[in-house]
């Protein structure tokens, strides 16, 4: 298992986005975190943190995964019920799938029904309402910004 293998699973999944955070971390989302999507799962692309892949695991699931040696709470998201597999040799590769896959379904469940009926959508119509979103969201910020400046000033 490593982070390859772990993309072309997540992004096999449907209604999967990827995105670059926090300078190193690959995440996954269940819909385009701009139209109110949810991150599921993590990996480091460089292997500089803690773990190789975090992911969501649900109320039940947490503890049960504590139990297995090399799986500790995930830092920051723990309270979320995320955990952190410190080595690819954790769980076997069928395990880290269905994980993964559980991850998804318990992510895509807790969406607002809002982002579900964009979801929805035919493809088409749904990447509209995506760049739409985007559109409002990066002039919301340069608004602010001009407003944070004519403060200053």
């Amino acid at each position: 298992m490593d982070n390859e293998r772990i993309r072309a699973i997540c992004l096999a999944l449907p209604h999967v986005v990827e995105t670059v955070n926090w300078g190193h971390h690959l995440v996954y989302w269940v819909g385009d975190r701009d139209i109110g999507g949810k991150m599921f799962a993590m990996t480091d692309l460089e292997g500089i943190g803690i773990g190789v892949l975090w992911f969501h695991c649900g109320a039940e699931r947490f503890h049960e995964l504590l139990e297995v040696e090399g799986m500790i709470p995930a830092p920051y998201l723990a309270k979320a019920h995320w955990v952190t597999m410190e080595r690819w040799d954790t769980l076997r590769a069928r395990e880290v799938e269905e994980e993964l896959r559980c991850a998804h379904a318990l992510i895509f469940e807790k969406l607002p029904k809002r982002t579900k009926t964009v979801l929805a959508l035919p493809e088409k119509e749904r990447a509209k309402v995506i760049r739409e979103r985007k559109k409002v969201l990066v002039a919301g910020e340069r608004s602010a910004e001009r407003r944070g400046k004519a403060k200053r000033n």
